[in-house]
């Protein structure tokens, strides 16, 4: 197989799923009807889309969409790709709020909005914000709250981090660049070449941008507010001490499926909460 040979690893899995986009149908339908004949124009639109995923392109640019949260989430060459392993992030934060769910949410570095739209399905009377630095993400997160019906409960802002902000948040969440520069040549080509380098590195140890953001969180919180932070792999004690260090009581991390701790928890303290030793 052609995939194969150009080193994907899901290859059977991948163009079936693009088969799928061609004809319309899912990967149960497509398996059902594996004796059907396909059209001169079906097959040039196979061959056009199996071509750009062997560029090694993700096959969610290359299918324009990817499934996050049991959501459908367009997804573009200025976004990165949902991954599963932020669903760990979204788990994290349903949990630690429980019962109460907060009035004002913010999302960091929104890109397709994943996070951010995923939580306001799970709160109906959630308003939320969703920031990225890229004016062509913002757009992609914008028409994914459109979408999924969410277009009065979220805006999309273009803004560097938090510069731009004013007031406090019950919720901050963001899955910032955590990549050191000298890991990107190694990574496959479906990220070091197709996803945007901003939202993947962040200087020589991968934690520039945690710098930056932990810095105006205890500006963004309200009184016992809650931050969701993701991180790469062993990253996560050095974010906890960032976030210890801002005057932040770190809660919990929480492990993804391959048990590599990936979001870390915090809490800003309730006002005259006095500092345990």
């Amino acid at each position: 197989m052609r995939l194969s040979g150009a080193g994907v690893d899901s290859a059977r899995l991948d163009a079936g799923l693009i088969l799928g986009a061609v004809l319309g149908v899912d990967r149960a339908t497509l398996l059902a009807e594996n004796t059907r004949r396909l059209s001169a124009q079906e097959i040039a639109r196979f061959e056009a889309l199996l071509a750009r995923r062997l560029e090694r392109r993700p096959l969610a640019q290359v299918l324009g969409h990817r499934e996050f949260w049991s959501l459908d989430f367009l997804v573009t060459e200025a976004t990165l790709d949902p991954r599963p392993d932020s669903e760990t992030l979204v788990s994290a934060v349903l949990t630690a709020c429980g019962t109460r769910p907060p009035a004002r949410l913010l999302d960091l570095g929104t890109g397709t909005g994943c996070l951010l739209l995923s939580l306001l399905t799970e709160w109906p009377g959630t308003w939320g914000l969703g920031l990225d630095r890229s004016p062509e993400a913002a757009k992609v997160a914008a028409l994914n709250a459109h979408r999924l019906g969410l277009g009065a409960r979220a805006a999309i802002v273009v803004a560097d981090w938090s510069s731009a902000l004013r007031g406090t948040f019950d919720v901050v969440v963001a899955n910032p660049p955590y990549i050191p520069e000298g890991d990107l040549a190694g990574l496959a080509p479906e990220v070091a070449v197709f996803e945007p380098r901003k939202a993947l590195v962040a200087g020589a140890d991968g934690l520039d941008d945690y710098r930056r953001i932990v810095r105006t969180l205890p500006d963004l919180l309200a009184p016992g507010g809650l931050v969701a932070l993701e991180v790469g792999s062993g990253q996560a004690d050095a974010v906890a001490g960032l976030l210890s260090a801002q005057g932040l009581v770190v809660s919990a991390t929480v492990h993804d499926l391959a048990m590599v701790e990936r979001v870390v928890l915090a809490k800003k303290r309730l006002a005259n909460t006095p500092i345990s030793h």
